[in-house]
């Protein structure tokens, strides 16, 4: 199996977890961790390497060196499998609720006979966590919040999972003969079920259809709905002279639909997923073969998409003064790249060959600072010596490799590398890696302070969401906002598919205040650089022109930006 080390780690820390709720031997849980952190700092993969070439490394003895073998070798190991057996299953789904560990997870079952989310509201409902030493009403708060926002995630997907069932389907449907309409199309950053349009007859897909699904739950000549992955899908026939209403129709949101029905009313006509019919005379029905004829029928400029959450655009389209969206074509680079000399997997002079592959004029590497204490983060003299192998490969490659850094924002809103470090560095992203359950006013404080250093180029990951795992920071977007204004100070929109942040609401405000902003991938290896596209969907869905973004610079622009 092709095994990377952070997935090694991501089993080995696992294990740690399982270990701390069945209450086991410290000494042992810390044992676990401790190999996690060491194979995560790993320049060579473990996949590679022989059981003595294992032992040798600090940490790690026999034991955890045939685990690790297992893990290379078949993805797990048998103690594992044996452990995850003997707990609840809805035990270790509590590890998904922000400010929930496993140590927690231990404590409220021993102590409250917790054993499941619902149990956990409950006893959280009730106050009887805060009663147990050790936690606290705030404590409290914070578990209830991350039970809501699971509930409001559960049964919604990343895009990538999407994206995974997306293609599936499309697999048995004849090539171009299919649309993805719904929140899907919109570019949401989670999405519930996915809707489909074609205009291939359902009867002869339904068998296909049996083939990939795991059950079907409907099937008929105008819809066929079935769940892949637990997913459902809906999937709609559309006769090709109608092709455009459905899709339209489908595509959404709901508000968005309401507000073009009332346009056509205005107009003396009924619009649904069939086409316009004139409710006075005739009373003829019009179909449309794409969305464009009946924006262009309705007298309307063409709403991309992205746009369809009745926020304005309706107006702005009857005005015929929608912005022009930026689009992937104008992406000149990726401002957020890690390589080998931190966490990342592929080195400079490989990542600068992927940009070359992606058309690009630059890539910023961004590897951590050396304060956030993981895989071999950067010191003041290992930026030294980046500095110069960037200066070398920038001799002989299309695409220049920018110096920077990720620093991370201490507690106080310092960058935990000096001021004169920061000032021979190109771009410094500064981001939050640590205390994210400050209080509201110090996060917020904490941030602007970031903001506010001279050296501090860009915000990365403004809010710390991760999508249905951990909730953004409590933070006072609006004042971040404004104090970026004020400074000219970039924030990141982070295109990591598990982090999409910013959201599409906080870049519309930004982008209305002048903030510059930019898109990084976060990318650790190179086929994380694919996800700009999420950045870029995001950036439409906050209104983006290519001058609102700092990605669609020049080179030579966006250094003087800098400067």
């Amino acid at each position: 199996m092709d095994v990377s080390n952070r997935q090694v780690a991501g089993r080995l820390t696992f294990m740690g977890q399982l270990l701390e709720i069945a209450g086991a031997d410290p000494f042992k849980i810390r044992a676990y961790y401790r190999a996690a952190r060491q194979v995560e700092r790993l320049e060579t993969p473990v996949s590679g390497m022989s059981r003595d070439e294992l032992v040798r490394i600090n940490g790690i003895g026999k034991n955890l060196a045939e685990k690790i073998s297992g893990i290379t070798g078949t993805g797990t190991f048998h103690e594992l499998e044996e452990l995850r057996d003997s707990i609840p299953s809805t035990l270790i789904e509590l590890l998904a609720i922000e400010g929930v560990g496993p140590k927690t997870v231990h404590k409220l079952w021993k102590k409250l006979d917790v054993m499941s989310v619902e149990d956990l509201e409950k006893a959280a409902q009730e106050h009887r966590i805060q009663a147990l030493q050790g936690f606290g009403r705030k404590k409290e708060d914070l578990i209830l919040r991350s039970v809501a926002m699971h509930h409001r995630q559960s049964g919604r997907m990343t895009r990538i999972e999407a994206e995974e069932i997306i293609r599936a389907v499309l697999r048995v449907i004849p090539e171009g003969k299919a649309t993805v309409a719904g929140s899907f199309r919109r570019g949401v950053s989670t999405i519930g079920d996915i809707d489909i349009v074609t205009t291939a007859p359902l009867p002869g897909l339904n068998p296909l259809l049996r083939g990939v699904a795991d059950a079907m739950m409907s099937e008929g000549s105008r819809r066929t709905s079935c769940r892949i992955h637990g997913r459902r899908v809906d999937i709609r026939f559309a006769a090709p002279e109608y092709f455009g209403s459905m899709l339209l129709y489908l595509t959404g949101s709901k508000e968005f639909n309401i507000r073009l029905r009332e346009v056509a009313i205005s107009k003396g006509c009924r619009l649904n997923e069939y086409g316009i019919e004139e409710r006075s005379g005739s009373g003829r029905r019009h179909t449309f073969k794409d969305e464009e004829e009946i924006f262009e029928f309705l007298g309307m400029e063409y709403i991309p998409p992205e746009l369809r959450e009745a926020r304005g655009e309706i107006q702005h389209s009857l005005d015929h003064d929608l912005p022009v969206l930026v689009e992937a074509g104008d992406i000149r680079g990726d401002l957020h790249v890690h390589s080998t000399w931190s966490d990342g997997r592929d080195t400079l002079r490989e990542i600068a060959k992927s940009g070359e592959e992606h058309g690009y004029e630059y890539i910023l590497i961004s590897d951590h600072s050396s304060s956030l204490g993981i895989a071999h983060g950067l010191d003041e003299k290992r930026i030294e010596m980046q500095m110069h192998e960037i200066e070398v490969i920038n001799r002989e490659s299309g695409c220049q490799v920018i110096a920077g850094i990720e620093v991370d924002i201490a507690a106080d809103g310092s960058p935990t590398l000096p001021d004169k470090i920061l000032a021979d560095l190109d771009i410094v992203i500064a981001s939050v890696h640590s205390g994210f359950r400050q209080e509201k006013d110090i996060m917020t404080r904490r941030i602007i302070t970031a903001i506010e250093n001279k050296h501090v180029d860009i915000i990365g990951h403004p809010t710390g969401r991760l999508l249905g795992r951990r909730l953004p920071y409590d933070l006072d977007m609006p004042r971040v906002i404004r104090a970026a204004a004020e400074h000219g100070t970039a924030l990141e929109i982070n295109a990591f598919p598990y982090r999409l942040d910013l959201d599409d609401n906080h870049i519309i405000q930004a982008r209305e205040q002048g903030v510059p902003l930019s898109i990084g991938t976060d990318a650790h290896q190179r086929d994380d650089l694919h996800f700009i596209r999420y950045g870029v969907m995001l950036a439409r869905r906050g209104w983006c022109t290519p001058g609102d973004l700092l990605n669609t610079r020049t080179l030579s622009s966006l250094l003087e930006w800098c400067t």
